[in-house]
């Protein structure tokens, strides 16, 4: 691991010197980590091998569904329940306190979602996600023609299991997460490296997008999963690895990583655990600033 240092405040935010520690390997893509806050254990998609893992330091790895249907993004709802995003099947699950799975969306205005990718919740229980296309291609997905013509992201509300499209501008709609306050969301286009800023109205929907910053680095990978901590600095996974913004975004450094980084989740009682899947490997990353709190 090499840590690129580009603002001193870095050193106050993550630490001067970090340690990078694999827990996991010998996956084939990791994705969509989430730590159970109450049972403390991770959750973690391998979109590829179509398995969802569940780790923990007493109790080490084991399979929490096989098949997954391609899971990517997990997200847990305000009853700790598991929210997914399934590439194979187009469709967002929740896996109840008993062990059943039922589906919570799977098309808007009669078609087929694209790929929902990656998931959040609000504090009120309203669930975001992003739809873009890979999981109906090859590798991470099944080949398939897409019914919608444009790459969507969406607020369901679990109650009514009402579908709002919130835009469509994106072209590889990705990343995403609220802000500690949930003013704003944040989304990540992958063609672009961008990250945009929206206000979110009374009513769910978003207003006032703006691009918030660009990841410049050399490397392999794109804008992925982003987290923020409790003084709103944005942790972002991109090209090379993860990058370090400030509330203002300005970038404080890079941190880069020895595998193409997907996603990262806040763990432990403390908060100040990275939590990082990175293709065949999940690392953990010890921080100063715990993370926000998401549950």
């Amino acid at each position: 691991m090499k840590i690129d240092i580009e603002q001193p405040t870095f050193n106050k935010i993550a630490g001067p010197t970090l340690t990078l520690e694999k827990i996991l390997t010998g996956f084939c893509f990791t994705e969509g980590p989430v730590w159970h806050p109450y049972d403390q254990y991770l959750i973690f998609s391998d979109i590829i091998c179509n398995t969802i893992y569940r780790w923990s330091q007493a109790e080490g790895l084991s399979v929490f569904r096989r098949p997954s249907y391609l899971a990517n993004g997990n997200t847990l709802d305000r009853q700790g329940r598991l929210l997914t995003c399934e590439h194979g099947t187009s469709r967002v699950s929740r896996q109840n306190s008993d062990g059943t799975v039922e589906v919570l969306a799977s098309h808007f205005e009669g078609k087929e979602l694209n790929s929902p990718n990656d998931i959040v919740t609000k504090s009120n229980g309203d669930i975001y996600f992003t739809d873009p296309n890979p999981g109906r291609g090859p590798r991470v997905g099944i080949p398939r023609s897409q019914e919608l013509p444009f790459q969507g992201v969406y607020r369901l509300n679990p109650n009514s299991g009402e579908l709002t499209l919130l835009t469509d501008e994106f072209e590889k709609p990705n990343g995403l997460c609220f802000a500690p306050d949930e003013s704003r969301l944040f989304i990540n286009d992958s063609a672009t490296q961008q990250i945009h800023s929206f206000a979110v109205l009374a009513d769910g929907t978003l207003a006032d997008g703006q691009l918030w910053a660009t990841l410049e680095n050399p490397g392999i990978g794109v804008a992925d999963g982003m987290k923020f901590d409790s003084e709103g600095n944005l942790y972002c996974c991109g090209p090379g690895g993860i990058y370090l913004f400030d509330a203002n975004a300005n970038r404080l450094g890079h941190i880069e990583m020895p595998e193409q980084t997907a996603n990262l989740a806040w763990g432990d009682d403390d908060l100040r655990t990275l939590y990082i899947t990175a293709t065949t490997s999940i690392y953990r990353l010890k921080v100063n600033i715990p993370g926000a709190t998401v549950y």
